[in-house]
């Protein structure tokens, strides 16, 4: 950890209000960028960061820096808050699920190689449940039993989505491709 998120981490470990502010703006443009992969709306995004950013200062004290990295810890809370968020505005299923026999592709992950940009502009074309499952799976990583514990679905519903976002997936890439070869 650097001296400067050192100094930071012991003023916000004392409450001191201009530490808070000096971590919170120094983390923000991640934590933005993480939010914005689980919601489309301005509000959502800053809802989510600022809740989970309420919770890292509500147990700063609890992070040994000995123990572990405080912008990967900042980072977990905060994406915590947003499945949080997604879990609270999820709309009751309309959707089905997957039969045994339709599995979910893992082999490939779409958004391997892409920068933060393109990952954010595709993922906003999908539902908030969508699109908090496919990044849950793809970006961090999570297996298809813990995505359904971390927003409270069943397993064949969050393979649905899965299924659904690549769908839309292959159509986005369709028409950026098109897009782009009109633009020439």
């Amino acid at each position: 950890m650097t001296n400067e998120l050192n100094i930071l981490l012991q003023g916000c470990k004392k409450y001191d209000r201009l530490s808070q502010e000096k971590l919170y703006r120094q983390l923000y443009p991640a934590l933005f960028v993480l939010c914005c992969k689980f919601f489309d709306d301005e509000h959502d995004i800053l809802t989510a960061l600022n809740n989970g950013m309420l919770q890292v200062f509500n147990n700063i004290e609890k992070f040994d820096a000995a123990k572990g990295d405080l912008k990967g810890w900042v980072y977990i809370i905060v994406r915590n808050a947003a499945i949080s968020l997604v879990r609270s505005k999820k709309a009751k299923p309309t959707t089905q699920e997957l039969t045994k026999e339709l599995q979910v592709e893992v082999s490939m992950n779409p958004f391997k190689g892409a920068n933060d940009e393109v990952v954010v502009t595709y993922l906003k074309s999908l539902s908030t449940t969508t699109r908090a499952v496919f990044n849950l799976f793809y970006i961090e990583g999570l297996l298809i039993k813990e995505i359904a514990i971390c927003l409270d679905m069943k397993e064949g519903t969050v393979k649905w989505h899965l299924s659904d976002g690549r769908s839309k997936l292959k159509t986005f890439f369709n028409n950026s491709v098109k897009n782009t070869v009109y633009a020439k």
